[in-house]
């Protein structure tokens, strides 16, 4: 149903999209001495809220994953009917377990972040307070970490559920 131009444009238009966002939202922040970076603007606080964070970095990268996730595994399962070489049919499997498990790993490690994004975008926690906001920062650097392993994530899915993968990696760890 889409053709490489399309692609091209929707490529096109999400990227400008992603820019003028982060222009726009860039510019409602303000530098507050007590409570750091924070948006200076009513409205954008409320966007951040109700739109930003719940929808565009939670619920709908969630809802895509999930849907392509459940879509795979919906074809590898048509596969079997297929008149398809073995081989084939087991890499299939294997990538769709991959796809599976790295779905559920993205949605358990980005649900904390996007909670608790929310929740200091409503009730910040001002520096006249040292021990609360002290206890904030800990709390924003261990759940922060926690989202940034959703980026290395892959590399350990591959390595669990791919056999064909890990004798890549050992002869390629063997030649270093």
């Amino acid at each position: 149903m889409c053709t490489l131009k399309l692609g091209r444009y929707f490529a096109f238009i999400f990227i400008c999209f992603a820019i003028i966002h982060g222009i726009v939202a860039g510019s409602s922040y303000d530098i507050q001495p007590t409570l750091g970076c924070v948006p200076s603007i009513y409205v954008a606080v409320q966007y951040s809220a109700f739109f930003f964070y719940p929808i565009l970095v939670g619920f709908l990268p969630i809802v895509i994953a999930s849907s392509f996730s459940i879509l795979a595994y919906h074809n590898v399962r048509h596969i079997v009917r297929r008149q398809l070489p073995i081989v084939r049919r087991k890499l299939d499997k294997q990538i769709t377990a991959m796809v599976l498990m790295r779905v559920i790993i993205f949605v358990c490690l980005v649900l904390p972040y996007v909670t608790y994004r929310i929740y200091t975008v409503n009730f910040p926690t001002s520096r006249i307070m040292p021990m609360a906001y002290a206890i904030s920062r800990l709390i924003q650097a261990i759940i922060t970490s926690i989202y940034i392993t959703n980026f290395v994530v892959n590399f350990y899915i591959f390595i669990i559920f791919s056999p064909r993968f890990r004798r890549q990696v050992k002869l390629v760890l063997g030649n270093i």
